[in-house]
């Protein structure tokens, strides 16, 4: 017996591939909206001006340096509690303690007129004493090699009025530091009436206020003795 083989029927429904539907619009870029750039702001005049008052109140502040010399107001501090004898002063400490402000007192109106110059070969700073005609140097020995330009023109370094001013200052300064020191008024006031504290109180405060700010508007040209000299003051 013969099988007969049965037609298949290849009906094969194709399905068309199903693509998932993608948009086709590009993303949009956003453009960041362009910032005009900060333009550039010259340095304020402000500044410039707190640069000027800084360095006018560092200028002041060295001329306030000039108005009492160190090494007086150093020995003062340290001799004057060994002359009063911590303030407890009598017949024979009284006198020389006395002497001892007086001579202090003198050294602050001598430095005063004292200056310096640099020597412009050697660059050596010669220390001397200002006069009417001139400044006379301490430690000068004129050099037969060296030329007749070696230093500075000494007749501009003569004595002027606001030398003797200054002077005068610097001498009111220290009496008005000498009565703020508690043995100085010890020593000569030992029991000050009410009015008379008042007036100590007060008196040394105000002169050394009022000298203050007359060396801060009126500063020194003087270099003075063991200070750095500055170029162009004269």
């Amino acid at each position: 017996m013969s099988l007969r083989q049965r037609p298949t029927t290849s009906s094969e429904q194709q399905q068309p591939p199903i693509s998932s539907a993608q948009s086709s619009t590009s993303p949009t870029s956003i453009t960041p909206t362009a910032t005009t750039p900060a333009t550039s702001i010259p340095p304020s005049s402000s500044t410039s001006l707190s640069r000027r008052a800084l360095s006018q109140t560092l200028t002041s502040t060295a001329n306030l340096a000039n108005l009492l010399p160190t090494g007086t107001l150093l020995a003062f501090q340290l001799l004057t509690p060994i002359f009063t004898n911590n303030g407890s002063c009598d017949a024979a400490t009284g006198p020389l303690t006395l002497l001892l402000l007086l001579l202090l007192a003198a050294s602050c109106l001598l430095a005063s007129f004292t200056d310096s110059v640099k020597s412009s070969s050697s660059g050596q700073v010669y220390y001397g004493f200002a006069t009417f005609k001139g400044l006379f140097l301490f430690d000068y020995i004129q050099n037969p090699n060296a030329s007749d330009h070696d230093l500075p023109d000494l007749i501009k370094y003569r004595i002027r009025f606001i030398d003797g001013v200054h002077a005068v200052s610097s001498v009111l300064v220290f009496a008005a530091v000498a009565l703020r020191d508690k043995n100085v008024l010890s020593c000569f006031f030992p029991t000050p009436k009410h009015e008379s504290q008042e007036v100590l109180d007060i008196v040394p405060v105000g002169i050394g206020l009022i000298c203050s700010l007359l060396f801060v508007i009126f500063p020194t040209r003087r270099h003075g003795i063991g200070y750095p000299i500055t170029p162009g003051k004269y």
